[in-house]
Order: structure tokens, then sequence, then C-alpha cells
């Protein structure tokens, strides 16, 4: 299997819900290392996995959506613990749509998953693998 990895920084306010949160039930900020790691059995024509320039750019434009934005504020994530498992997995869906769509040019139909892992520190991160 091969991969590629691209990354990203994100910084985002939110909240929790429940007694489990502790003190995060408060509003807080969070500040993570996003990676995006693309895999295909076999590599393109082109011999790569995904064309990396294509793959930043799409993983800043869905970083971009939440950067610097109070979670707690979007109708998307309304009553949602935006835990770091969750904003992985919802990152990594919209990398997904963006696969099928196209907009990772036509070398990317050919990807069989991608991960997202994001860094909460440098001692502690959460991941979300699909298939694609």
């Amino acid at each position: 299997m091969f991969s590629v990895t691209v990354r990203e920084h994100l910084m985002i306010a939110h909240s929790f819900q429940g007694e489990v949160f502790g003190p995060a039930q408060r509003l807080h900020g969070a500040t993570y290392l996003v990676d995006a790691s693309f895999r295909r059995t076999e590599l393109d024509a082109d011999n790569l996995v995904i064309d990396i320039g294509l793959a930043t750019a799409e993983l800043g434009g869905v970083v971009a959506e939440f950067n610097y934005r109070n979670l707690d504020e979007l109708p998307e994530f309304a009553g949602t613990n935006t835990s770091t498992e969750y904003l992985a997995k919802v990152i990594a869906d919209r990398l997904a749509d963006r696969v099928h769509a196209g907009a990772l040019g036509e070398g990317a139909r050919g990807l069989s998953g991608v991960s997202v892992t994001l860094h909460e520190s440098h001692i502690a991160w959460a991941s979300y693998e699909r298939d694609l």
C-alpha cells in the first residue's frame, strides 16, 4: 500500500456537553496539526499516489471552513460534541467528497482510502480512516 500525507493546521473554539468533559464544558480553544493521508494499492500512470499540490490545496480548503471559528456557532454542529475524533471524521468525509467530485484530479479516482489525524499536542492525537 502506498500513501502520501499532507499537513495543515487548524485553530478553533468550542465547548462540550456532558460531565465527562469536566472544565472543557466551558468555551475553550484548540489548535491542531492536521495530517491527511491518501492511500492506494498501485501507483497511477505517473507513479504517483496523488498530486501533492492538489491534496494540499484541498485540505487547506476544508480546514479553512473551520479555522478561527467557534464551532458552537455553526448550525451544522448544533448539539454536537466536536471532539477531536469527530472532527477528524468530518474532515476525512469532506476530503472524500472532494475526491469523488474530481477536485483532486482524475488520478485521485484510483485512491482506495483517506485518513485524517488531528494532533492536539505532542502527546495526544486522534484519527479517522475511511475507504473511498
